[in-house]
């Protein structure tokens, strides 16, 4: 299974939430982020997991932690299916591991920032698991062309965050909104939240998402 960190905001949390960093990070990188979350009406459980470390093409074959492979700059192309079905499993795994340890799975909320937005949008549309929530950041949905013959109907009422930044150069604003209807479309209930950002998460971003993530 899959090494990772875990964080929690306080005792007996009442959530789970597993972030997925994205290419080239590692867990460590949303570490920062936990004391953002504090709350004293509910305490949260972190999981940072990290990807396995692998060659990318784009990268000129260098090896480093990804999810799943890139082959080129149009990265809504020539998609690294056996890649991103192999990191969904893993991934499902890993909330095995979570139900095995107490808790259920509509505690589960999948996050992930990129690529690990990316495998958590693929992963949730496609599991049998009832989730409390999604928050899937700068990122887009891979194989949409697949989605509607191997969705789940099980977390068509989850509520996904969706967030995006406005002048993102690594991961296009229009592939970010063409995935946000592709969910919508396919039934999801999806909230499209935008910020002037180019690739990465702001501070008013992280309230949106703790407010997202305390209403669960």
């Amino acid at each position: 299974m899959l090494e990772f960190i875990t964080k929690k905001t306080g005792e007996n949390p009442e959530l789970v939430i597993i972030w997925l960093h994205g290419l080239g990070a590692d867990g460590h990188d949303f570490e920062p982020v936990v004391p953002q979350f504090n709350n004293p009406s509910k305490a949260l459980q972190f999981i940072f997991p990290h990807a396995p470390i692998q060659a990318v093409t784009i990268n000129g074959g260098m090896r480093m932690r990804s999810w799943y492979d890139i082959k080129m700059m149009d990265i809504g192309k020539m998609p690294d299916e056996a890649g991103i079905r192999e990191s969904a499993q893993s991934i499902l795994e890993l909330i095995d591991s979570q139900i095995k340890a107490g808790f259920k799975a509509e505690q589960i909320v999948l996050a992930g920032f990129s690529q690990g937005g990316a495998i958590a949008l693929h992963t949730s549309t496609r599991t049998q698991h009832k989730l409390a929530g999604v928050v899937a950041l700068s990122c887009y949905l891979p194989i949409p062309e697949k989605l509607l013959e191997e969705q789940s109907s099980v977390n068509l009422s989850t509520p996904y965050f969706i967030g995006h930044g406005s002048h993102d150069p690594v991961v296009p604003y229009q592939l970010g909104q063409d995935s946000f209807q592709t969910l919508k479309s396919a039934g999801y209930q999806a909230s499209w939240h935008e910020y002037p950002l180019q690739h990465g998460v702001s501070m008013d971003e992280l309230e949106d998402i703790k407010q997202f993530i305390l209403s669960l």
